[in-house]
């Protein structure tokens, strides 16, 4: 015989909060209101919970949307061109003006982050035209421009 059954709708005995559940995301790294939304709304057992718990914690300056832009520019600038950095903060959620106002400071870096990327990805300039178009389409994929492509690719790689 195992132990005392449960009834069918009983709840467990400890539940975390929404609210606990999103500072624990955020402990993780900073998150946007609506990928908390996206990532809590499952937990949500009463309509509007979620919404004033993470009003709650807006207030308290735990989710700041700043933050959350300039954490993820920080994180993946040295990965990624602004194409694909300006497609990641749109998928979080964050506001056009919030995006280019963060995104404006990489302009003076994109081609030298460019360069970095390809360096590490690659041993040297194209030979020919395949191995070009390869090195194009990554560098692309990575959300580099194609003017700035264009520099790396055709430029002298110890500049």
């Amino acid at each position: 015989m195992s132990g005392p059954q449960k009834p069918a709708g009983a709840k467990p005995a400890f539940q975390v909060s929404l609210k606990g559940r999103a500072l624990r995301l955020l402990g993780q790294r900073e998150h946007s209101r609506r990928e908390l939304e996206r990532k809590l709304a499952p937990y949500e057992q009463e309509p509007g919970t979620l919404a004033r718990a993470l009003d709650v914690l807006q207030a308290k300056g735990f989710l700041d949307e700043q933050r959350a832009a300039e954490s993820l520019v920080h994180r993946r600038a040295g990965q990624y061109g602004t194409t694909r950095l300006r497609q990641e903060m749109q998928d979080k959620g964050l506001a056009r003006e919030l995006i280019e106002q963060t995104l404006a400071g990489l302009k003076d870096s994109e081609i030298s982050r460019a360069r970095e990327v390809w360096r590490r990805r690659f041993d040297g300039p194209p030979a020919d035209a395949r191995e070009r178009a390869r090195q194009t389409r990554f560098l692309l994929a990575r959300g580099f421009s194609g003017e700035v492509v264009r520099r790396v690719l055709g430029g002298d790689p110890a500049e």
